[in-house]
């Protein structure tokens, strides 16, 4: 069955196209259609991804997932949170993001430093779907005060795990998706999609 993936980040295809591949799911990019950017306008990051699920879904006549992911930092009330991926402004790039948190945190002693990325992910069977499925994922840990590791994305760097001892940039991929955030939701998801058969 082709589903559409409600993004333009190649990426996140990448990384969800072979789990969800076993199941009979052909997943395809928004792009691929010629589906614009959907107006983030929840207050939550359950709200955004079934707006984001919705709007792909409502455009290509087809089966849509979206998610919707950041991080929340506890000292700065939650924030960036649903503005992660725009924290320094429109545009901006991870270097900036990253740059912003650090500075707004750089009074913040290393033990007030909590933070977790969460994300919500969302499956619309169809447009108008009265109960899409939802799972949710939350990864716990602390803001660095310096940048580790070159690889992840986003916050990567200055997320460190304690369990593993390093920030998120510096795991092995296939651990990171395994322990993170949108790791638990797919799973979560995978499982829910096998129970319904």
């Amino acid at each position: 069955m082709e589903l559409v993936l409600a993004t333009h980040n190649k990426g996140k295809v990448a990384e969800l196209a072979p789990l969800l591949a076993p199941l009979g799911y052909h997943l395809r990019p928004q792009s691929d259609f010629g589906v614009p950017e959907a107006a983030e306008t929840g207050l939550t990051f359950v709200e955004n991804a079934l707006l984001k699920a919705r709007h792909a879904s409502q455009h290509t006549g087809l089966p849509a997932l979206a998610d919707d992911s950041g991080l929340c930092v506890d000292a700065l009330n939650g924030m960036p949170g649903l503005h992660s991926a725009r924290y320094a402004g429109p545009g901006a790039d991870s270097a900036a993001n990253i740059a912003k948190l650090l500075e707004a945190l750089a009074e913040v002693p290393v033990d007030q430093r909590s933070a977790h990325f969460h994300c919500s992910l969302v499956l619309l069977r169809f447009a108008e779907d009265p109960a899409p499925l939802i799972t949710e994922g939350r990864w716990p840990g602390r803001i660095l005060k310096a940048a580790q590791g070159s690889g992840g994305f986003g916050y990567d760097p200055v997320f460190y795990v304690p369990q593993y001892g390093c920030s998120a940039a510096e795991l092995e991929p296939a651990l990171k998706n395994r322990i993170s955030h949108r790791g638990q939701a797919v799973r979560a998801l995978l499982e829910r999609l096998r129970a319904e058969g």
